[in-house]
């Protein structure tokens, strides 16, 4: 039986219509995730990794071949599958608690078992005490540490997560790698990491997927078979981060160190809370 949490790609193509005619940016997408892993991909800009998690959170479904979420066809979207943005997104009216119970409203759970359920997720993520703290009155950090709550509360069978550390300081980043790897060690599910960060993706990735532009498609996928905590100054780790570097041939290094141009909105995702 197939474990909850596994996603199979099989010859995933995305192309867009314009009026120079179609714009491919997914080609030949073939990947198998593992229930519980935890995949960073990486690429430069316009490589199709934003697009890549669109599809897998189910807002485009005009795509061809097939995504599987442990067997099943991937269909618009649900409760199984969560998402972390680069901005935290929380509502300026709602204090920390009612942000996260916001992704709650579609859970088929008492209003004793929400409460419960909320401050678990407080606790994860280490803000007990600022339950009722409105966004304003914390930090970015604390900020992007109730979006990853918010996106965990539901106990989806996979995280997405978008670029979830890029607008933070770079204390404040390795900090929140850290206790993001202490989560999905603590939750066990499948993680999907979107950066251009590729330190950040080898410290906190089991495998770097690296993408290659114009179309998007799989260049190579690198283990990283290092032990957790892992420690950046190894000379093991800095080998890894050496080769994921190799992979991206002729690009230049500063196409990995720009953000894509954001192609979410709120809007046409809250359905799915």
């Amino acid at each position: 039986m197939t474990q909850q949490g596994t996603l199979n790609f099989s010859q995933v193509n995305k192309q867009f219509n314009s009026n120079n005619g179609n714009l491919k940016v997914l080609q030949d997408i073939n990947l198998e995730i593992k229930s519980g892993e935890f995949i960073s991909v990486v690429g430069s800009s316009g490589c199709g990794k934003s697009t890549l998690l669109r599809l897998i959170i189910g807002l485009d479904a005009e795509y061809e071949g097939a995504i599987e979420l442990d067997g099943n066809i991937i269909s618009g979207t649900d409760l199984n599958r969560g998402i972390v943005f680069q901005e935290h997104r929380l509502l300026p009216w709602l204090n920390v608690a009612q942000n996260i119970a916001i992704a709650l409203q579609n859970a088929q759970l008492s209003q004793e078992e929400k409460h419960k359920t909320v401050q678990e997720h407080i606790d994860l993520v280490g803000l007990q005490g600022f339950e009722k703290s409105y966004p304003h009155q914390i930090s970015g950090g604390m900020s992007q540490r109730v979006a990853i709550a918010r996106g965990l509360v539901n106990r989806p069978r996979v995280l997405l997560l978008d670029e979830p550390f890029g607008a933070l300081d770079a204390l404040t980043r390795t900090r929140l790698q850290n206790e993001l790897q202490n989560i999905w060690e603590k939750e066990g599910i499948t993680m999907i990491l979107v950066t251009h960060d590729v330190e950040e993706a080898v410290f906190l990735g089991n495998r770097v997927v690296v993408m290659e532009p114009r179309p998007g498609r799989i260049k190579s996928v690198l283990d990283v078979d290092l032990p957790f905590p892992r420690d950046r100054t190894s000379y093991d780790f800095l080998k890894i981060k050496k080769e994921v570097l190799k992979e991206f041939g002729g690009h230049l290094a500063a196409e990995i160190s720009h953000a894509e141009a954001p192609v979410w909105s709120t809007g046409e995702y809250k359905l799915s809370w």
